[in-house]
């Protein structure tokens, strides 16, 4: 797990640090045109992460007791899930927002919005 985590880091720094170099015309056409598809993938990470933690905890309440080892077996798997779908949903947020756009450069994909 922690191997992941610094991979995942070291992934993240990078594309922040490569993201102004890679910004062109391109990109924010894109980001322009598929900015419908861009929210509906910010709220269904959303409702998928909601949904996730919700039946977590629906299958803890409803048992009416919690052992250790449905919070190994079941609670790691669910919580990765779930931040990963609540970091898609974040960055997604960030890159349709104005500072998202502002440091991608795409200021006529500001305007028009």
């Amino acid at each position: 797990m922690k191997k992941l985590m610094i991979k995942l880091n070291v992934a993240i720094i990078a594309a922040m640090a490569a993201t102004p170099a890679m910004a062109n015309e391109g990109l924010c056409n894109l980001m322009r045109q598929m900015h419908g598809v861009f929210s509906t993938l910010r709220t269904l990470a959303f409702v998928g992460a909601a949904f996730i933690i919700a039946g977590w905890a629906w299958g803890f309440i409803s048992k009416g007791e919690v052992k250790m080892d449905d919070l190994k077996n079941k609670g790691t798997g669910m919580l990765v899930g779930f931040v990963l779908l609540f970091g898609i949903g974040v960055v997604l947020s960030f890159l349709m927002s104005q500072g998202g756009m502002a440091m991608l450069d795409c200021k006529d994909v500001l305007a028009k919005w």
